[in-house]
Parts: structure tokens; sequence; C-alpha cells
């Protein structure tokens, strides 16, 4: 694909984000697309063949995304600090600024709009969605595990646990975040997940909020 050709794709795929989290999947025409990105349809069915094309086009691209700022939040932690335990601290405080960044709020979660419309969407689809979440997951349960090889916790907890705990905690506040127009609602509940993290592993009350 040519770098013109990218760039055309990259920006329907981003005007069909903004509509999609704004208006719901069903309520997103392509006709709408085609408006607010200012492109043709003949330019459309180039990139996308269906409406359902899109559906798995999109929800890649976003997760393409979303596990990349991951992974660098990630790599970013482990190159500042040796002690698993501060990493992880790092790694949600750098999710914390990017979720509550002012200038360009989060308008909800994709994939709890992909999961609620799930009769809108094939199973390809849904098998998509599944997996990106198994995918998140399985990088807090990594970072979670680091931490307890080294440090024991004060109750018996596995990493699965505590990864599938901040990911509910995330999809969770994400809801409320779009419910109640605040968009410092996640990042507050990620540092109250910090907080239960300092306790949980016997920390002083600052290393969770440094």
């Amino acid at each position: 694909m040519s770098r013109k050709g990218a760039q055309s794709r990259e920006h329907i795929l981003g005007t069909s984000r903004e509509l999609v989290m704004e208006k719901g999947f069903a309520g997103t025409s392509i006709d709408d697309i085609l408006r607010k990105a200012g492109v043709s349809k003949g330019a459309f069915f180039h990139h996308f063949g269906s409406k359902a094309e899109l559906a798995r086009e999109l929800v890649r691209w976003h997760a393409g995304q979303d596990i990349e700022m991951f992974r660098t939040l990630a790599a970013r932690a482990e190159a500042t600090h040796d002690d698993p335990y501060d990493q992880l601290m790092m790694f949600l405080q750098g999710f914390e600024t990017y979720i509550s960044n002012p200038e360009q709020p989060s308008r909800g979660c994709m994939y709890a709009v992909y999961t609620y419309e799930n009769a809108q969407f094939d199973e390809q689809v849904r098998g998509i969605v599944s997996e990106v979440l198994r995918e998140w997951t399985a990088i807090y349960i990594r970072k979670f595990q680091e931490v307890l090889d080294v440090h024991p916790p004060r109750m018996e907890v596995s990493a699965r646990q505590l990864a599938e705990m901040i990911v509910s905690i995330i999809e969770g506040a994400l809801v409320l975040q779009r419910a109640y127009g605040k968009t410092d609602m996640t990042a507050r509940q990620s540092r109250h997940f910090r907080d239960y993290l300092a306790l949980l592993f016997d920390k002083p009350a600052q290393a969770a909020a440094a």
C-alpha cells in the first residue's frame, strides 16, 4: 500500500473510531463516516469491502495501538527501575497519565462497545475482542508475577487475580468516565488500586503514590 493509501486508511479508521465511540457501531452508518472523514464512497470501499470488514479492521487497529502503548509503558518502567514493584508502580502511573490526558480525553472503551453490541458482529470479530482482552490481561499477569516472585504479599493472591482485578477496574471506570463526563475517573480508580498494592505488599503509602 502506498503512503497516501495508508494515510487515507488511517484517516477513515480514526474517524470511524470517533463516531463509534460517540454513537455505537449500529448507530454509525457508512454515510456518517464518509461525511465526517470527507472521503468518497469509492475511497472507503477501496480499503473496506463492507461495514463488517470495517468492524474487524477497526478493532484490530485500535487494539494494536493499545497493546503497543502498554508494551511501551512496560519497557520504559523496566529501563528505569530494577525492582519489579517500582516498575509496576511506574507502569500503572504511565497508564494513568495516558488515560487522563485532557487534550485527548477517553470516550469510553472500544471493547465495551463491541461487547455490548456483540449481536452486530460475526464470530471472528467477537474472537478478536476476546483475544485482545486476554493479551492485555497477560501483560498485567507478567508484571504482577514479577512482583510476587520478589515481594511476598500479606495475603495469598495470584498474578492472574490481580491482573483481572485491574482490568475490571479500568473497564468499569471507563464506563463511569463516559457516563459522568469526568476525564480523571479511570486514573483515580487506578490510583486507589496502587494504594491497595502498597497495603498488599507492605510498602509505604508514598511508594504507591510516587
